[in-house]
């Protein structure tokens, strides 16, 4: 049952429930292991051996996506300098389960949870690189493989400025008194009401849980691509501020080919937007490590 928060799931799959789907429909994979990796806003996700992950929908908004990603995620592997998990088994939905699911190649990794501002340098370059070629991406060809144009109306300040406003206001009591002064000063400074529209392929959802890191500290897989959308770069961009201490941003947008100052003014947004939405549901599945990433990339997203 649905719950009221945007993440809660409206139905839900446990590992017992994977394995039997995922065995009926694929039974070359009945024997193996079965283990629940986590969960976001929109999918269930299990570990399949060690060599698959599985996606299930949790909400009725996420079918369309994960259609969606079935068709487009294979076009997309000739302009991938950074591994993804590109689909190769296409579960259909039953009467045991009320949508499609995906199984992809596992692709290793962890989350990029406390690294120091050193490491995070040493990925600059690489996070460009892979966004530069995927902005490359024919956004006809993504529109015909049903990829929705601007849905979330990136380049509407004003609007997601107020939204803002109203997350805040929802996690205040777990920031500190610095922490709030700073958000809060950026946000009164904040008096752009919108900027141009840009059409681009984008991930859609480029943040520290869907980001890889290998024993270095290098970004080395980027997952959960089921915000793929086409809208403006920015929305992409805002890695370079949520991910990258202020010294790095310059090789970023030099090896990307370059952003003009609204492009950056609305990454900038976009960097401390999702993380708050990140901390409101760390909070509220009390995730004390997700919720001091978060906050620590809202602060870096500020920083200059």
């Amino acid at each position: 049952m649905g719950g009221t928060n945007v993440w809660d799931a409206e139905w839900g799959v446990n590992e017992e429930q994977a394995r039997t789907l995922i065995g009926r429909q694929f039974p070359q994979l009945s024997s193996k292991q079965v283990k629940r990796l986590g969960w976001g806003w929109d999918n269930t996700v299990f570990l399949i051996g060690d060599e698959y992950v599985f996606r299930f929908p949790r909400r009725t908004i996420a079918v369309g996506s994960i259609r969606m990603e079935g068709k487009l995620l294979p076009k997309l592997e000739p302009y991938m300098t950074i591994p993804y998990p590109k689909p190769l088994f296409y579960g259909e939905a039953s009467d045991e389960y009320p949508a499609p699911f995906l199984g992809y190649a596992y692709v290793p990794g962890d989350f990029p949870i406390g690294l120091t501002e050193e490491r995070r340098v040493l990925s600059a370059e690489t996070l460009a690189k892979f966004l530069r070629r995927l902005h490359e991406f024919p956004v006809q060809a993504a529109l015909k493989c049903g990829v929705q144009q601007d849905h979330r109306s990136l380049t509407d300040i004003a609007s997601r400025k107020v939204k803002l406003e109203g997350f805040l206001s929802k996690v205040v009591e777990h920031l500190s008194p610095e922490e709030s002064s700073v958000i809060e000063a950026y946000i009164s400074r904040l008096q752009t009401d919108s900027v141009e529209a840009v059409n681009v392929l984008l991930h859609g959802d480029l943040h520290f849980k869907n980001m890889l890191v290998n024993e270095n500290g290098i970004v080395s897989g980027i997952i959960d691509w089921g915000d793929l959308s086409v809208g403006h770069p920015a929305c992409d961009l805002s890695v370079a501020y949520s991910f990258l201490p202020p010294y790095a941003r310059g090789v970023f947008f030099e090896t990307y080919g370059g952003a003009d100052e609204e492009t950056k003014l609305l990454a900038r947004l976009i960097a401390v937007y999702i993380p708050v939405l990140i901390l409101m549901q760390a909070v509220d599945d009390g995730n004390e490590a997700i919720a001091a990433e978060a906050k620590s990339n809202i602060m870096r997203a500020l920083s200059d």
